[in-house]
Formats: C-alpha cells, structure tokens, sequence
C-alpha cells in the first residue's frame, strides 16, 4: 500500500489561495474517508493563512487516521463565533470541538458553556501539563479546573524593514536588528530610522479608527514590563499603579508628539505602510508575516522592545475547548483527544504563520527552529501578557475597544496621558459592574 503523502511546512503554503473562499463563515469543509467510523466535529473562527494551514493539518491527520472523519466547520471570527459557541454550548447540542482564544475562558460560562479537559484521557494521547508554557498553561484553567488545551501564543512583535534600517545602521553584523534595552535607546533607534526615511514617521501600529485596539495593545505591552497589573487577582477591582501607567502612556504620547510614529494609521494603513515600505517599523501581533513574505517586503521579526524593565507582551493564545454537550460520546471524544494531540504535538508546522507554539517540545524541533523568522520571537513565550480573566476580556472584546479609544488621543496629542488613563479607568469601572452575560450556574 503506498504511503500518503507527508505534509511539510513548505507545502502547507503552496495550495491554492482559492481555500479562503471555500471557508467562509458558515463553510463546512468535510476531511476524511466516507467509512470512517467515528466522525468529529470540529468549529474555528481561522481565515486566510491560518485557516489554509490548519485545512491542510486536517487533511494530513485524516490520511494518517482513516478512521476517523473530520468535519471541519469556519465560522466567523470575533463575537458573532463565541455567540454560536454559547448558544451551541447552552442547548447541549456543541460541535465535539472548537477553537478558541484563551483570553475569552473566563467570560464564556465555563462549566456551563463548555465541558472541562478529561486530564486522564489527555495524558493517554501523550499530553502533559510540563509539555506547555507554564503561564499559558496556568491560564487554561478556571478554579482548578482545566477547561482549554493551549495551542500557541500570538503576541504583539516588531517587524522591521531590513534595508532602511541596513542604511539607519540600526543592524548588528548578523543582519539583525541591535536590541533596545530601555526608553532611551528605543527613541534613539527611531530617531536614526525617521533621519533615514527624510524625516518621515518610522514606527506604524494600529493608532486610530472605529473599534481600534492597537493603543490598548501597544499599552499592555510596555506596562507589563514594569510589573503594572490591570485588575486585583479576584478580577473585582481596579489595581492600576498610576505612575507605571502614566510612564507607558507618556512614551506612547511622545511617539506621536516627535513623529516617530503616525498617529492618524488604521490597521490596514498600518501594514500597507509597513508592506511598501514607507516605515521601517511595524508593532502588531505576529499573523502578518505570511502576507509580508508573499508581497517579498524586505522584513524580519524580533520580539516587542524591552523597554521598562522585562520583555513582556501582550498576547492572546488560541486554545482547544470542548463546548458542552448533554451525552458524550466515549469513542468520538477519544478521536477528539487523538485529533488534539496531533494538532498540538505538529504546532511547529502551524507557526508557519507565525505564531510561537504553547507546546514547548515544538520550540526544540530543527524545522521549527530553520524557519525564519519566525523562530526569532520563541523566547517571549514564558513572557507574555495575558488578559486577567474576567468575562469583558479577550480578542475582540469591549475592553479592547473601550481603552483603545480612550488611549488613540493620547498617541495623536488630542488627550493628556492623565486623560487617557482617566477614561481607561472609567471605562474599566462600567465593565467591571456591568453583569456577567454567562454567571456561573449549575447544568
């Protein structure tokens, strides 16, 4: 019998972009033999890129599991998924599994909503919790209880043009970009970019539009970093420290003010800056790159600058979680579990699109560590900066939206750092006494 054929990273990008059409919201994309005997159905919210490569990890375990059939089903991203999820998961009647970002755990209803891991059918497909990054790890449960399997982590990086910042001098003799170490040598870096560009702003990131959430990224990127924390640990209350606030936005104002950084880009502006090179620096999470390598902009990564003290991130992490179903069935959820561990046991194949794996024996692997450069940003996996966990949290979420309009006219000069911060709070205070959409209730 002839071997099926082996999926590689360099052939997970060569089909057909014709695949985006195919998934759609609402797509269902069968994968596996007619025959199979146990069928698994399998929702995610992955587009583009990431939905050409996680179709192409489908149909891989597929052939090397001819007994089980794949249904996999894209819906649409943001909060039109996670209402199906919760509608799914409330009549008991879910898909066996879905993606989901791990940000989002806290505000789903969890024991309700979604069924918590079965750890023993877990470590029976070779999973254990020392395999995974142990803050992400950490995240994946709720009151003890493990509720998601970690995938991967897609934290905020910094893209660089290799050849303005070649001509800014800005590149060690690797080629790579020289590291900045705290505030002064961040400004530094972009003074001599901006010099190299004709006074041009150097830096583009997600600053202005409807609905935008750069500014609450770029910000819970550098607070972090000097050990500033959002919430108290129950999640009921603000813990803000003001003056490692204050500092972040103050630096985020003075990007503006100098014209290190435009301050008028959307996201799209943003990355068409960046892609035609008319800035030498873009900050977004790390799904750009799959786009950028394809138009051949002369790029490279490297992780979000250390400027406040560690080199923390924000990021959110997708995630597998089991929406709830009223009877399980044992021999489909055991074909779940195998269907999950190959996924995550073969993440370095879907860090192709640049996110870094949450399984750290991927972050070991040869191939992984040849792909470029995506294996540059591997490190910030202990160190991300995830979201506290509360239900108003996570990807698409109105605390993203609501303090990155408060922070947006800080970047443009319209609002002092105190007012930004002000509205943060304000905004935080109405989310944080506003009910939880999913209480906790008994099934």
């Amino acid at each position: 019998m002839q071997e099926p054929p082996k999926i590689t990273r360099r052939s997970l990008l060569g089909g057909s972009l014709a695949l985006a059409g195919a998934t759609a919201a609402g797509c269902a994309i069968p994968v596996g033999l007619g025959s199979a005997q146990n069928r698994v159905q399998y929702w995610h919210f992955l587009g583009a890129s990431d939905g050409i490569i996680m179709n192409k990890m489908v149909t891989a375990f597929a052939k090397d599991n001819p007994n089980i059939f794949v249904e996999e089903n894209v819906l649409a991203w943001g909060e039109p998924y996670y209402t199906k999820i919760a509608m799914a998961g409330a009549g008991g009647r879910s898909p066996d599994l879905a993606t989901f970002h791990l940000a989002r755990l806290a505000g789903i209803g969890a024991g309700a909503i979604l069924d918590p891991i079965n750890v023993k059918l877990l470590e029976e497909v070779g999973l254990r919790a020392a395999d995974f990054s142990p803050p992400i790890w950490e995240r994946a449960h709720l009151d003890g209880v493990l509720y998601a399997i970690p995938f991967d982590a897609h934290p905020m990086v910094q893209y660089y043009n290799t050849d303005i910042c070649g001509k800014a001098g800005l590149l060690g003799s690797d080629g790579k970009l020289l590291p900045t170490r705290n505030q002064d040598e961040l400004l530094a870096m972009l003074r001599k970019a901006k010099e190299a560009l004709g006074g041009k702003p150097p830096l583009v990131f997600d600053a202005l539009g409807l609905g935008t959430v750069g500014p609450w990224r770029v910000w819970y990127s550098l607070y972090p970093q000097s050990g500033g924390t959002l919430l108290s640990d129950d999640g009921t209350t603000i813990a803000i420290d003001d003056q490692k606030a204050l500092q972040a936005l103050r630096l985020m104002a003075q990007l503006g003010q100098e014209g290190l950084c435009d301050p008028r880009t959307d996201y799209g502006a943003s990355v068409a800056s960046f892609t035609n090179g008319q800035s030498a620096f873009l900050w977004n999470g790390d799904w750009e790159t799959t786009g950028l390598k394809e138009r051949k902009t002369p790029f490279s990564m490297t992780r979000f600058p250390s400027v406040f003290g560690t080199g923390a991130a924000q990021a959110d992490c997708h995630s597998f979680v089991l929406p709830h179903q009223r009877n399980r069935d044992p021999e489909v959820e055991r074909a779940t579990y195998q269907f999950i561990a190959y996924l995550v046991k073969n993440s370095a194949d879907w860090a192709v699109a640049g996110h870094v794996p949450a399984y750290l024996p991927a972050l070991e692997e040869p191939d992984y560590l040849a792909l470029q450069p995506q294996s540059e940003y591997r490190s910030v996996i202990t160190e991300v900066a995830l979201d506290p966990q509360v239900w108003f949290a996570g990807s698409a979420s109105r605390m993203w939206i609501e303090i990155g309009e408060a922070f947006s006219p800080v970047i443009s000069g319209e609002r002092t750092p105190e007012e930004g911060l002000a509205a943060a709070k304000a905004s935080l205070n109405r989310l944080l006494s506003a009910p939880n959409p999913f209480p906790e209730q008994e099934r």
